[in-house]
């Protein structure tokens, strides 16, 4: 008879998910993602459930590592809120899946997993992309994202300053008192890109809210918001002449609005600069278009199942 499943929530995640462990776990999942073996790993894009009475959709993620033995899928919902609304914008339950019975042998809450996956990558681009010895980072947003990108990006680099914009100056400031270093609030995203050398885009925007005149020639750009065909966070003139790098090909052509709408020719997966096929760039202009994928929740899980584990056994 199936035990029943662990419940994993949000507090017990937390505490068992670190980016020291998270980021070289997502690093070689991404290189096994680029390298398309079907006996390493198996995920299909994205399927989505439109929402229409409530203005949003159901993402289901799945992914199954046969060597690995861990099968997985994430169900992610997002919806368009109108201004000031309590409801949440996104939420997201993860399930760990025996791939010989099926059965679920853990439910965790989804949304610290999503957010840290989501920073960690984005780190892992500017470690391979960004420009040597950057000493600015700007980040365009202040919600959940902005906070789990800052709490990364200053474990891993160290920055000379740090710029934040919100198109809400105050929830900017919160996002400035809210955090452990010194951040400067700045008026408007222009003022908050202009010379940086690292730019994370973490916005609900679905129009181009960084424009690629205010771009510094050479800066790394992570771009996280827009993950719908008609949405966008960056103007024509940076993607196309950006070289720009993605998680997924195939995701980025069937969700991503700032490739779609503006034609930009994707140069490669990170997997592939991982991987040693494709090069990291580094002294030109470099755009990251994330849009996630299951197998970095599917091994996000597998380390809290891990770690869960691990502390059952201890004395």
């Amino acid at each position: 008879m199936a035990v029943p499943p662990a419940l994993i929530w949000e507090k017990q995640v937390k505490s068992l998910l670190h980016y020291r462990d998270l980021v070289p776990a997502l690093e070689k999942a991404m290189g096994i993602f680029s390298r398309r073996d079907s006996a390493e790993l198996v995920q299909p894009v994205r399927c989505t459930v439109p929402l229409e009475k409530h203005n949003g959709f159901l993402g289901l993620m799945p992914a199954y590592m046969e060597k690995d033995g861990v099968l997985c899928t994430k169900l992610v919902s997002f919806y368009k809120r109108e201004e000031g609304s309590a409801l949440p914008r996104t939420n997201s339950t993860v399930v760990l899946l025996d791939p010989e019975y099926g059965n679920a042998k853990a439910i965790m809450d989804g949304n610290v997993i999503t957010k840290m996956r989501t920073a960690a990558v984005s780190a892992i681009s500017a470690k391979l992309l960004m420009p040597p010895e950057a000493k600015v980072l700007a980040i365009l947003g202040a919600g959940i994202q902005a906070l789990s990108h800052y709490d990364v990006f200053t474990e891993m680099f160290s920055f000379k300053e740090v710029r934040v914009w919100n198109h809400r100056r105050e929830k900017a400031e919160r996002f400035c008192q809210s955090v452990s270093g010194p951040v400067l609030a700045c008026d408007s995203a222009e003022e908050a890109v202009r010379g940086a050398d690292v730019i994370i885009t973490v916005t609900k925007s679905i129009d181009p809210v960084l424009f690629g005149q205010w771009v510094k020639p050479g800066a790394h750009v992570a771009a996280v918001g827009a993950c719908r065909p008609d949405w966008r966070e960056l103007d024509d003139t940076l993607m196309k002449e950006a070289v720009v790098y993605v998680d997924s090909r195939e995701g980025a052509m069937e969700e991503s609005g700032d490739i779609i709408l503006s034609g930009a020719e994707m140069f490669a997966e990170l997997g592939e600069v991982i991987n040693g096929t494709k090069p990291a760039l580094r002294e030109k202009t470099t755009v990251f278009k994330s849009l996630g994928l299951a197998v970095q929740d599917a091994v996000s899980a597998k380390l809290v199942m891990d770690k869960l584990k691990a502390q059952a056994n201890q004395p």
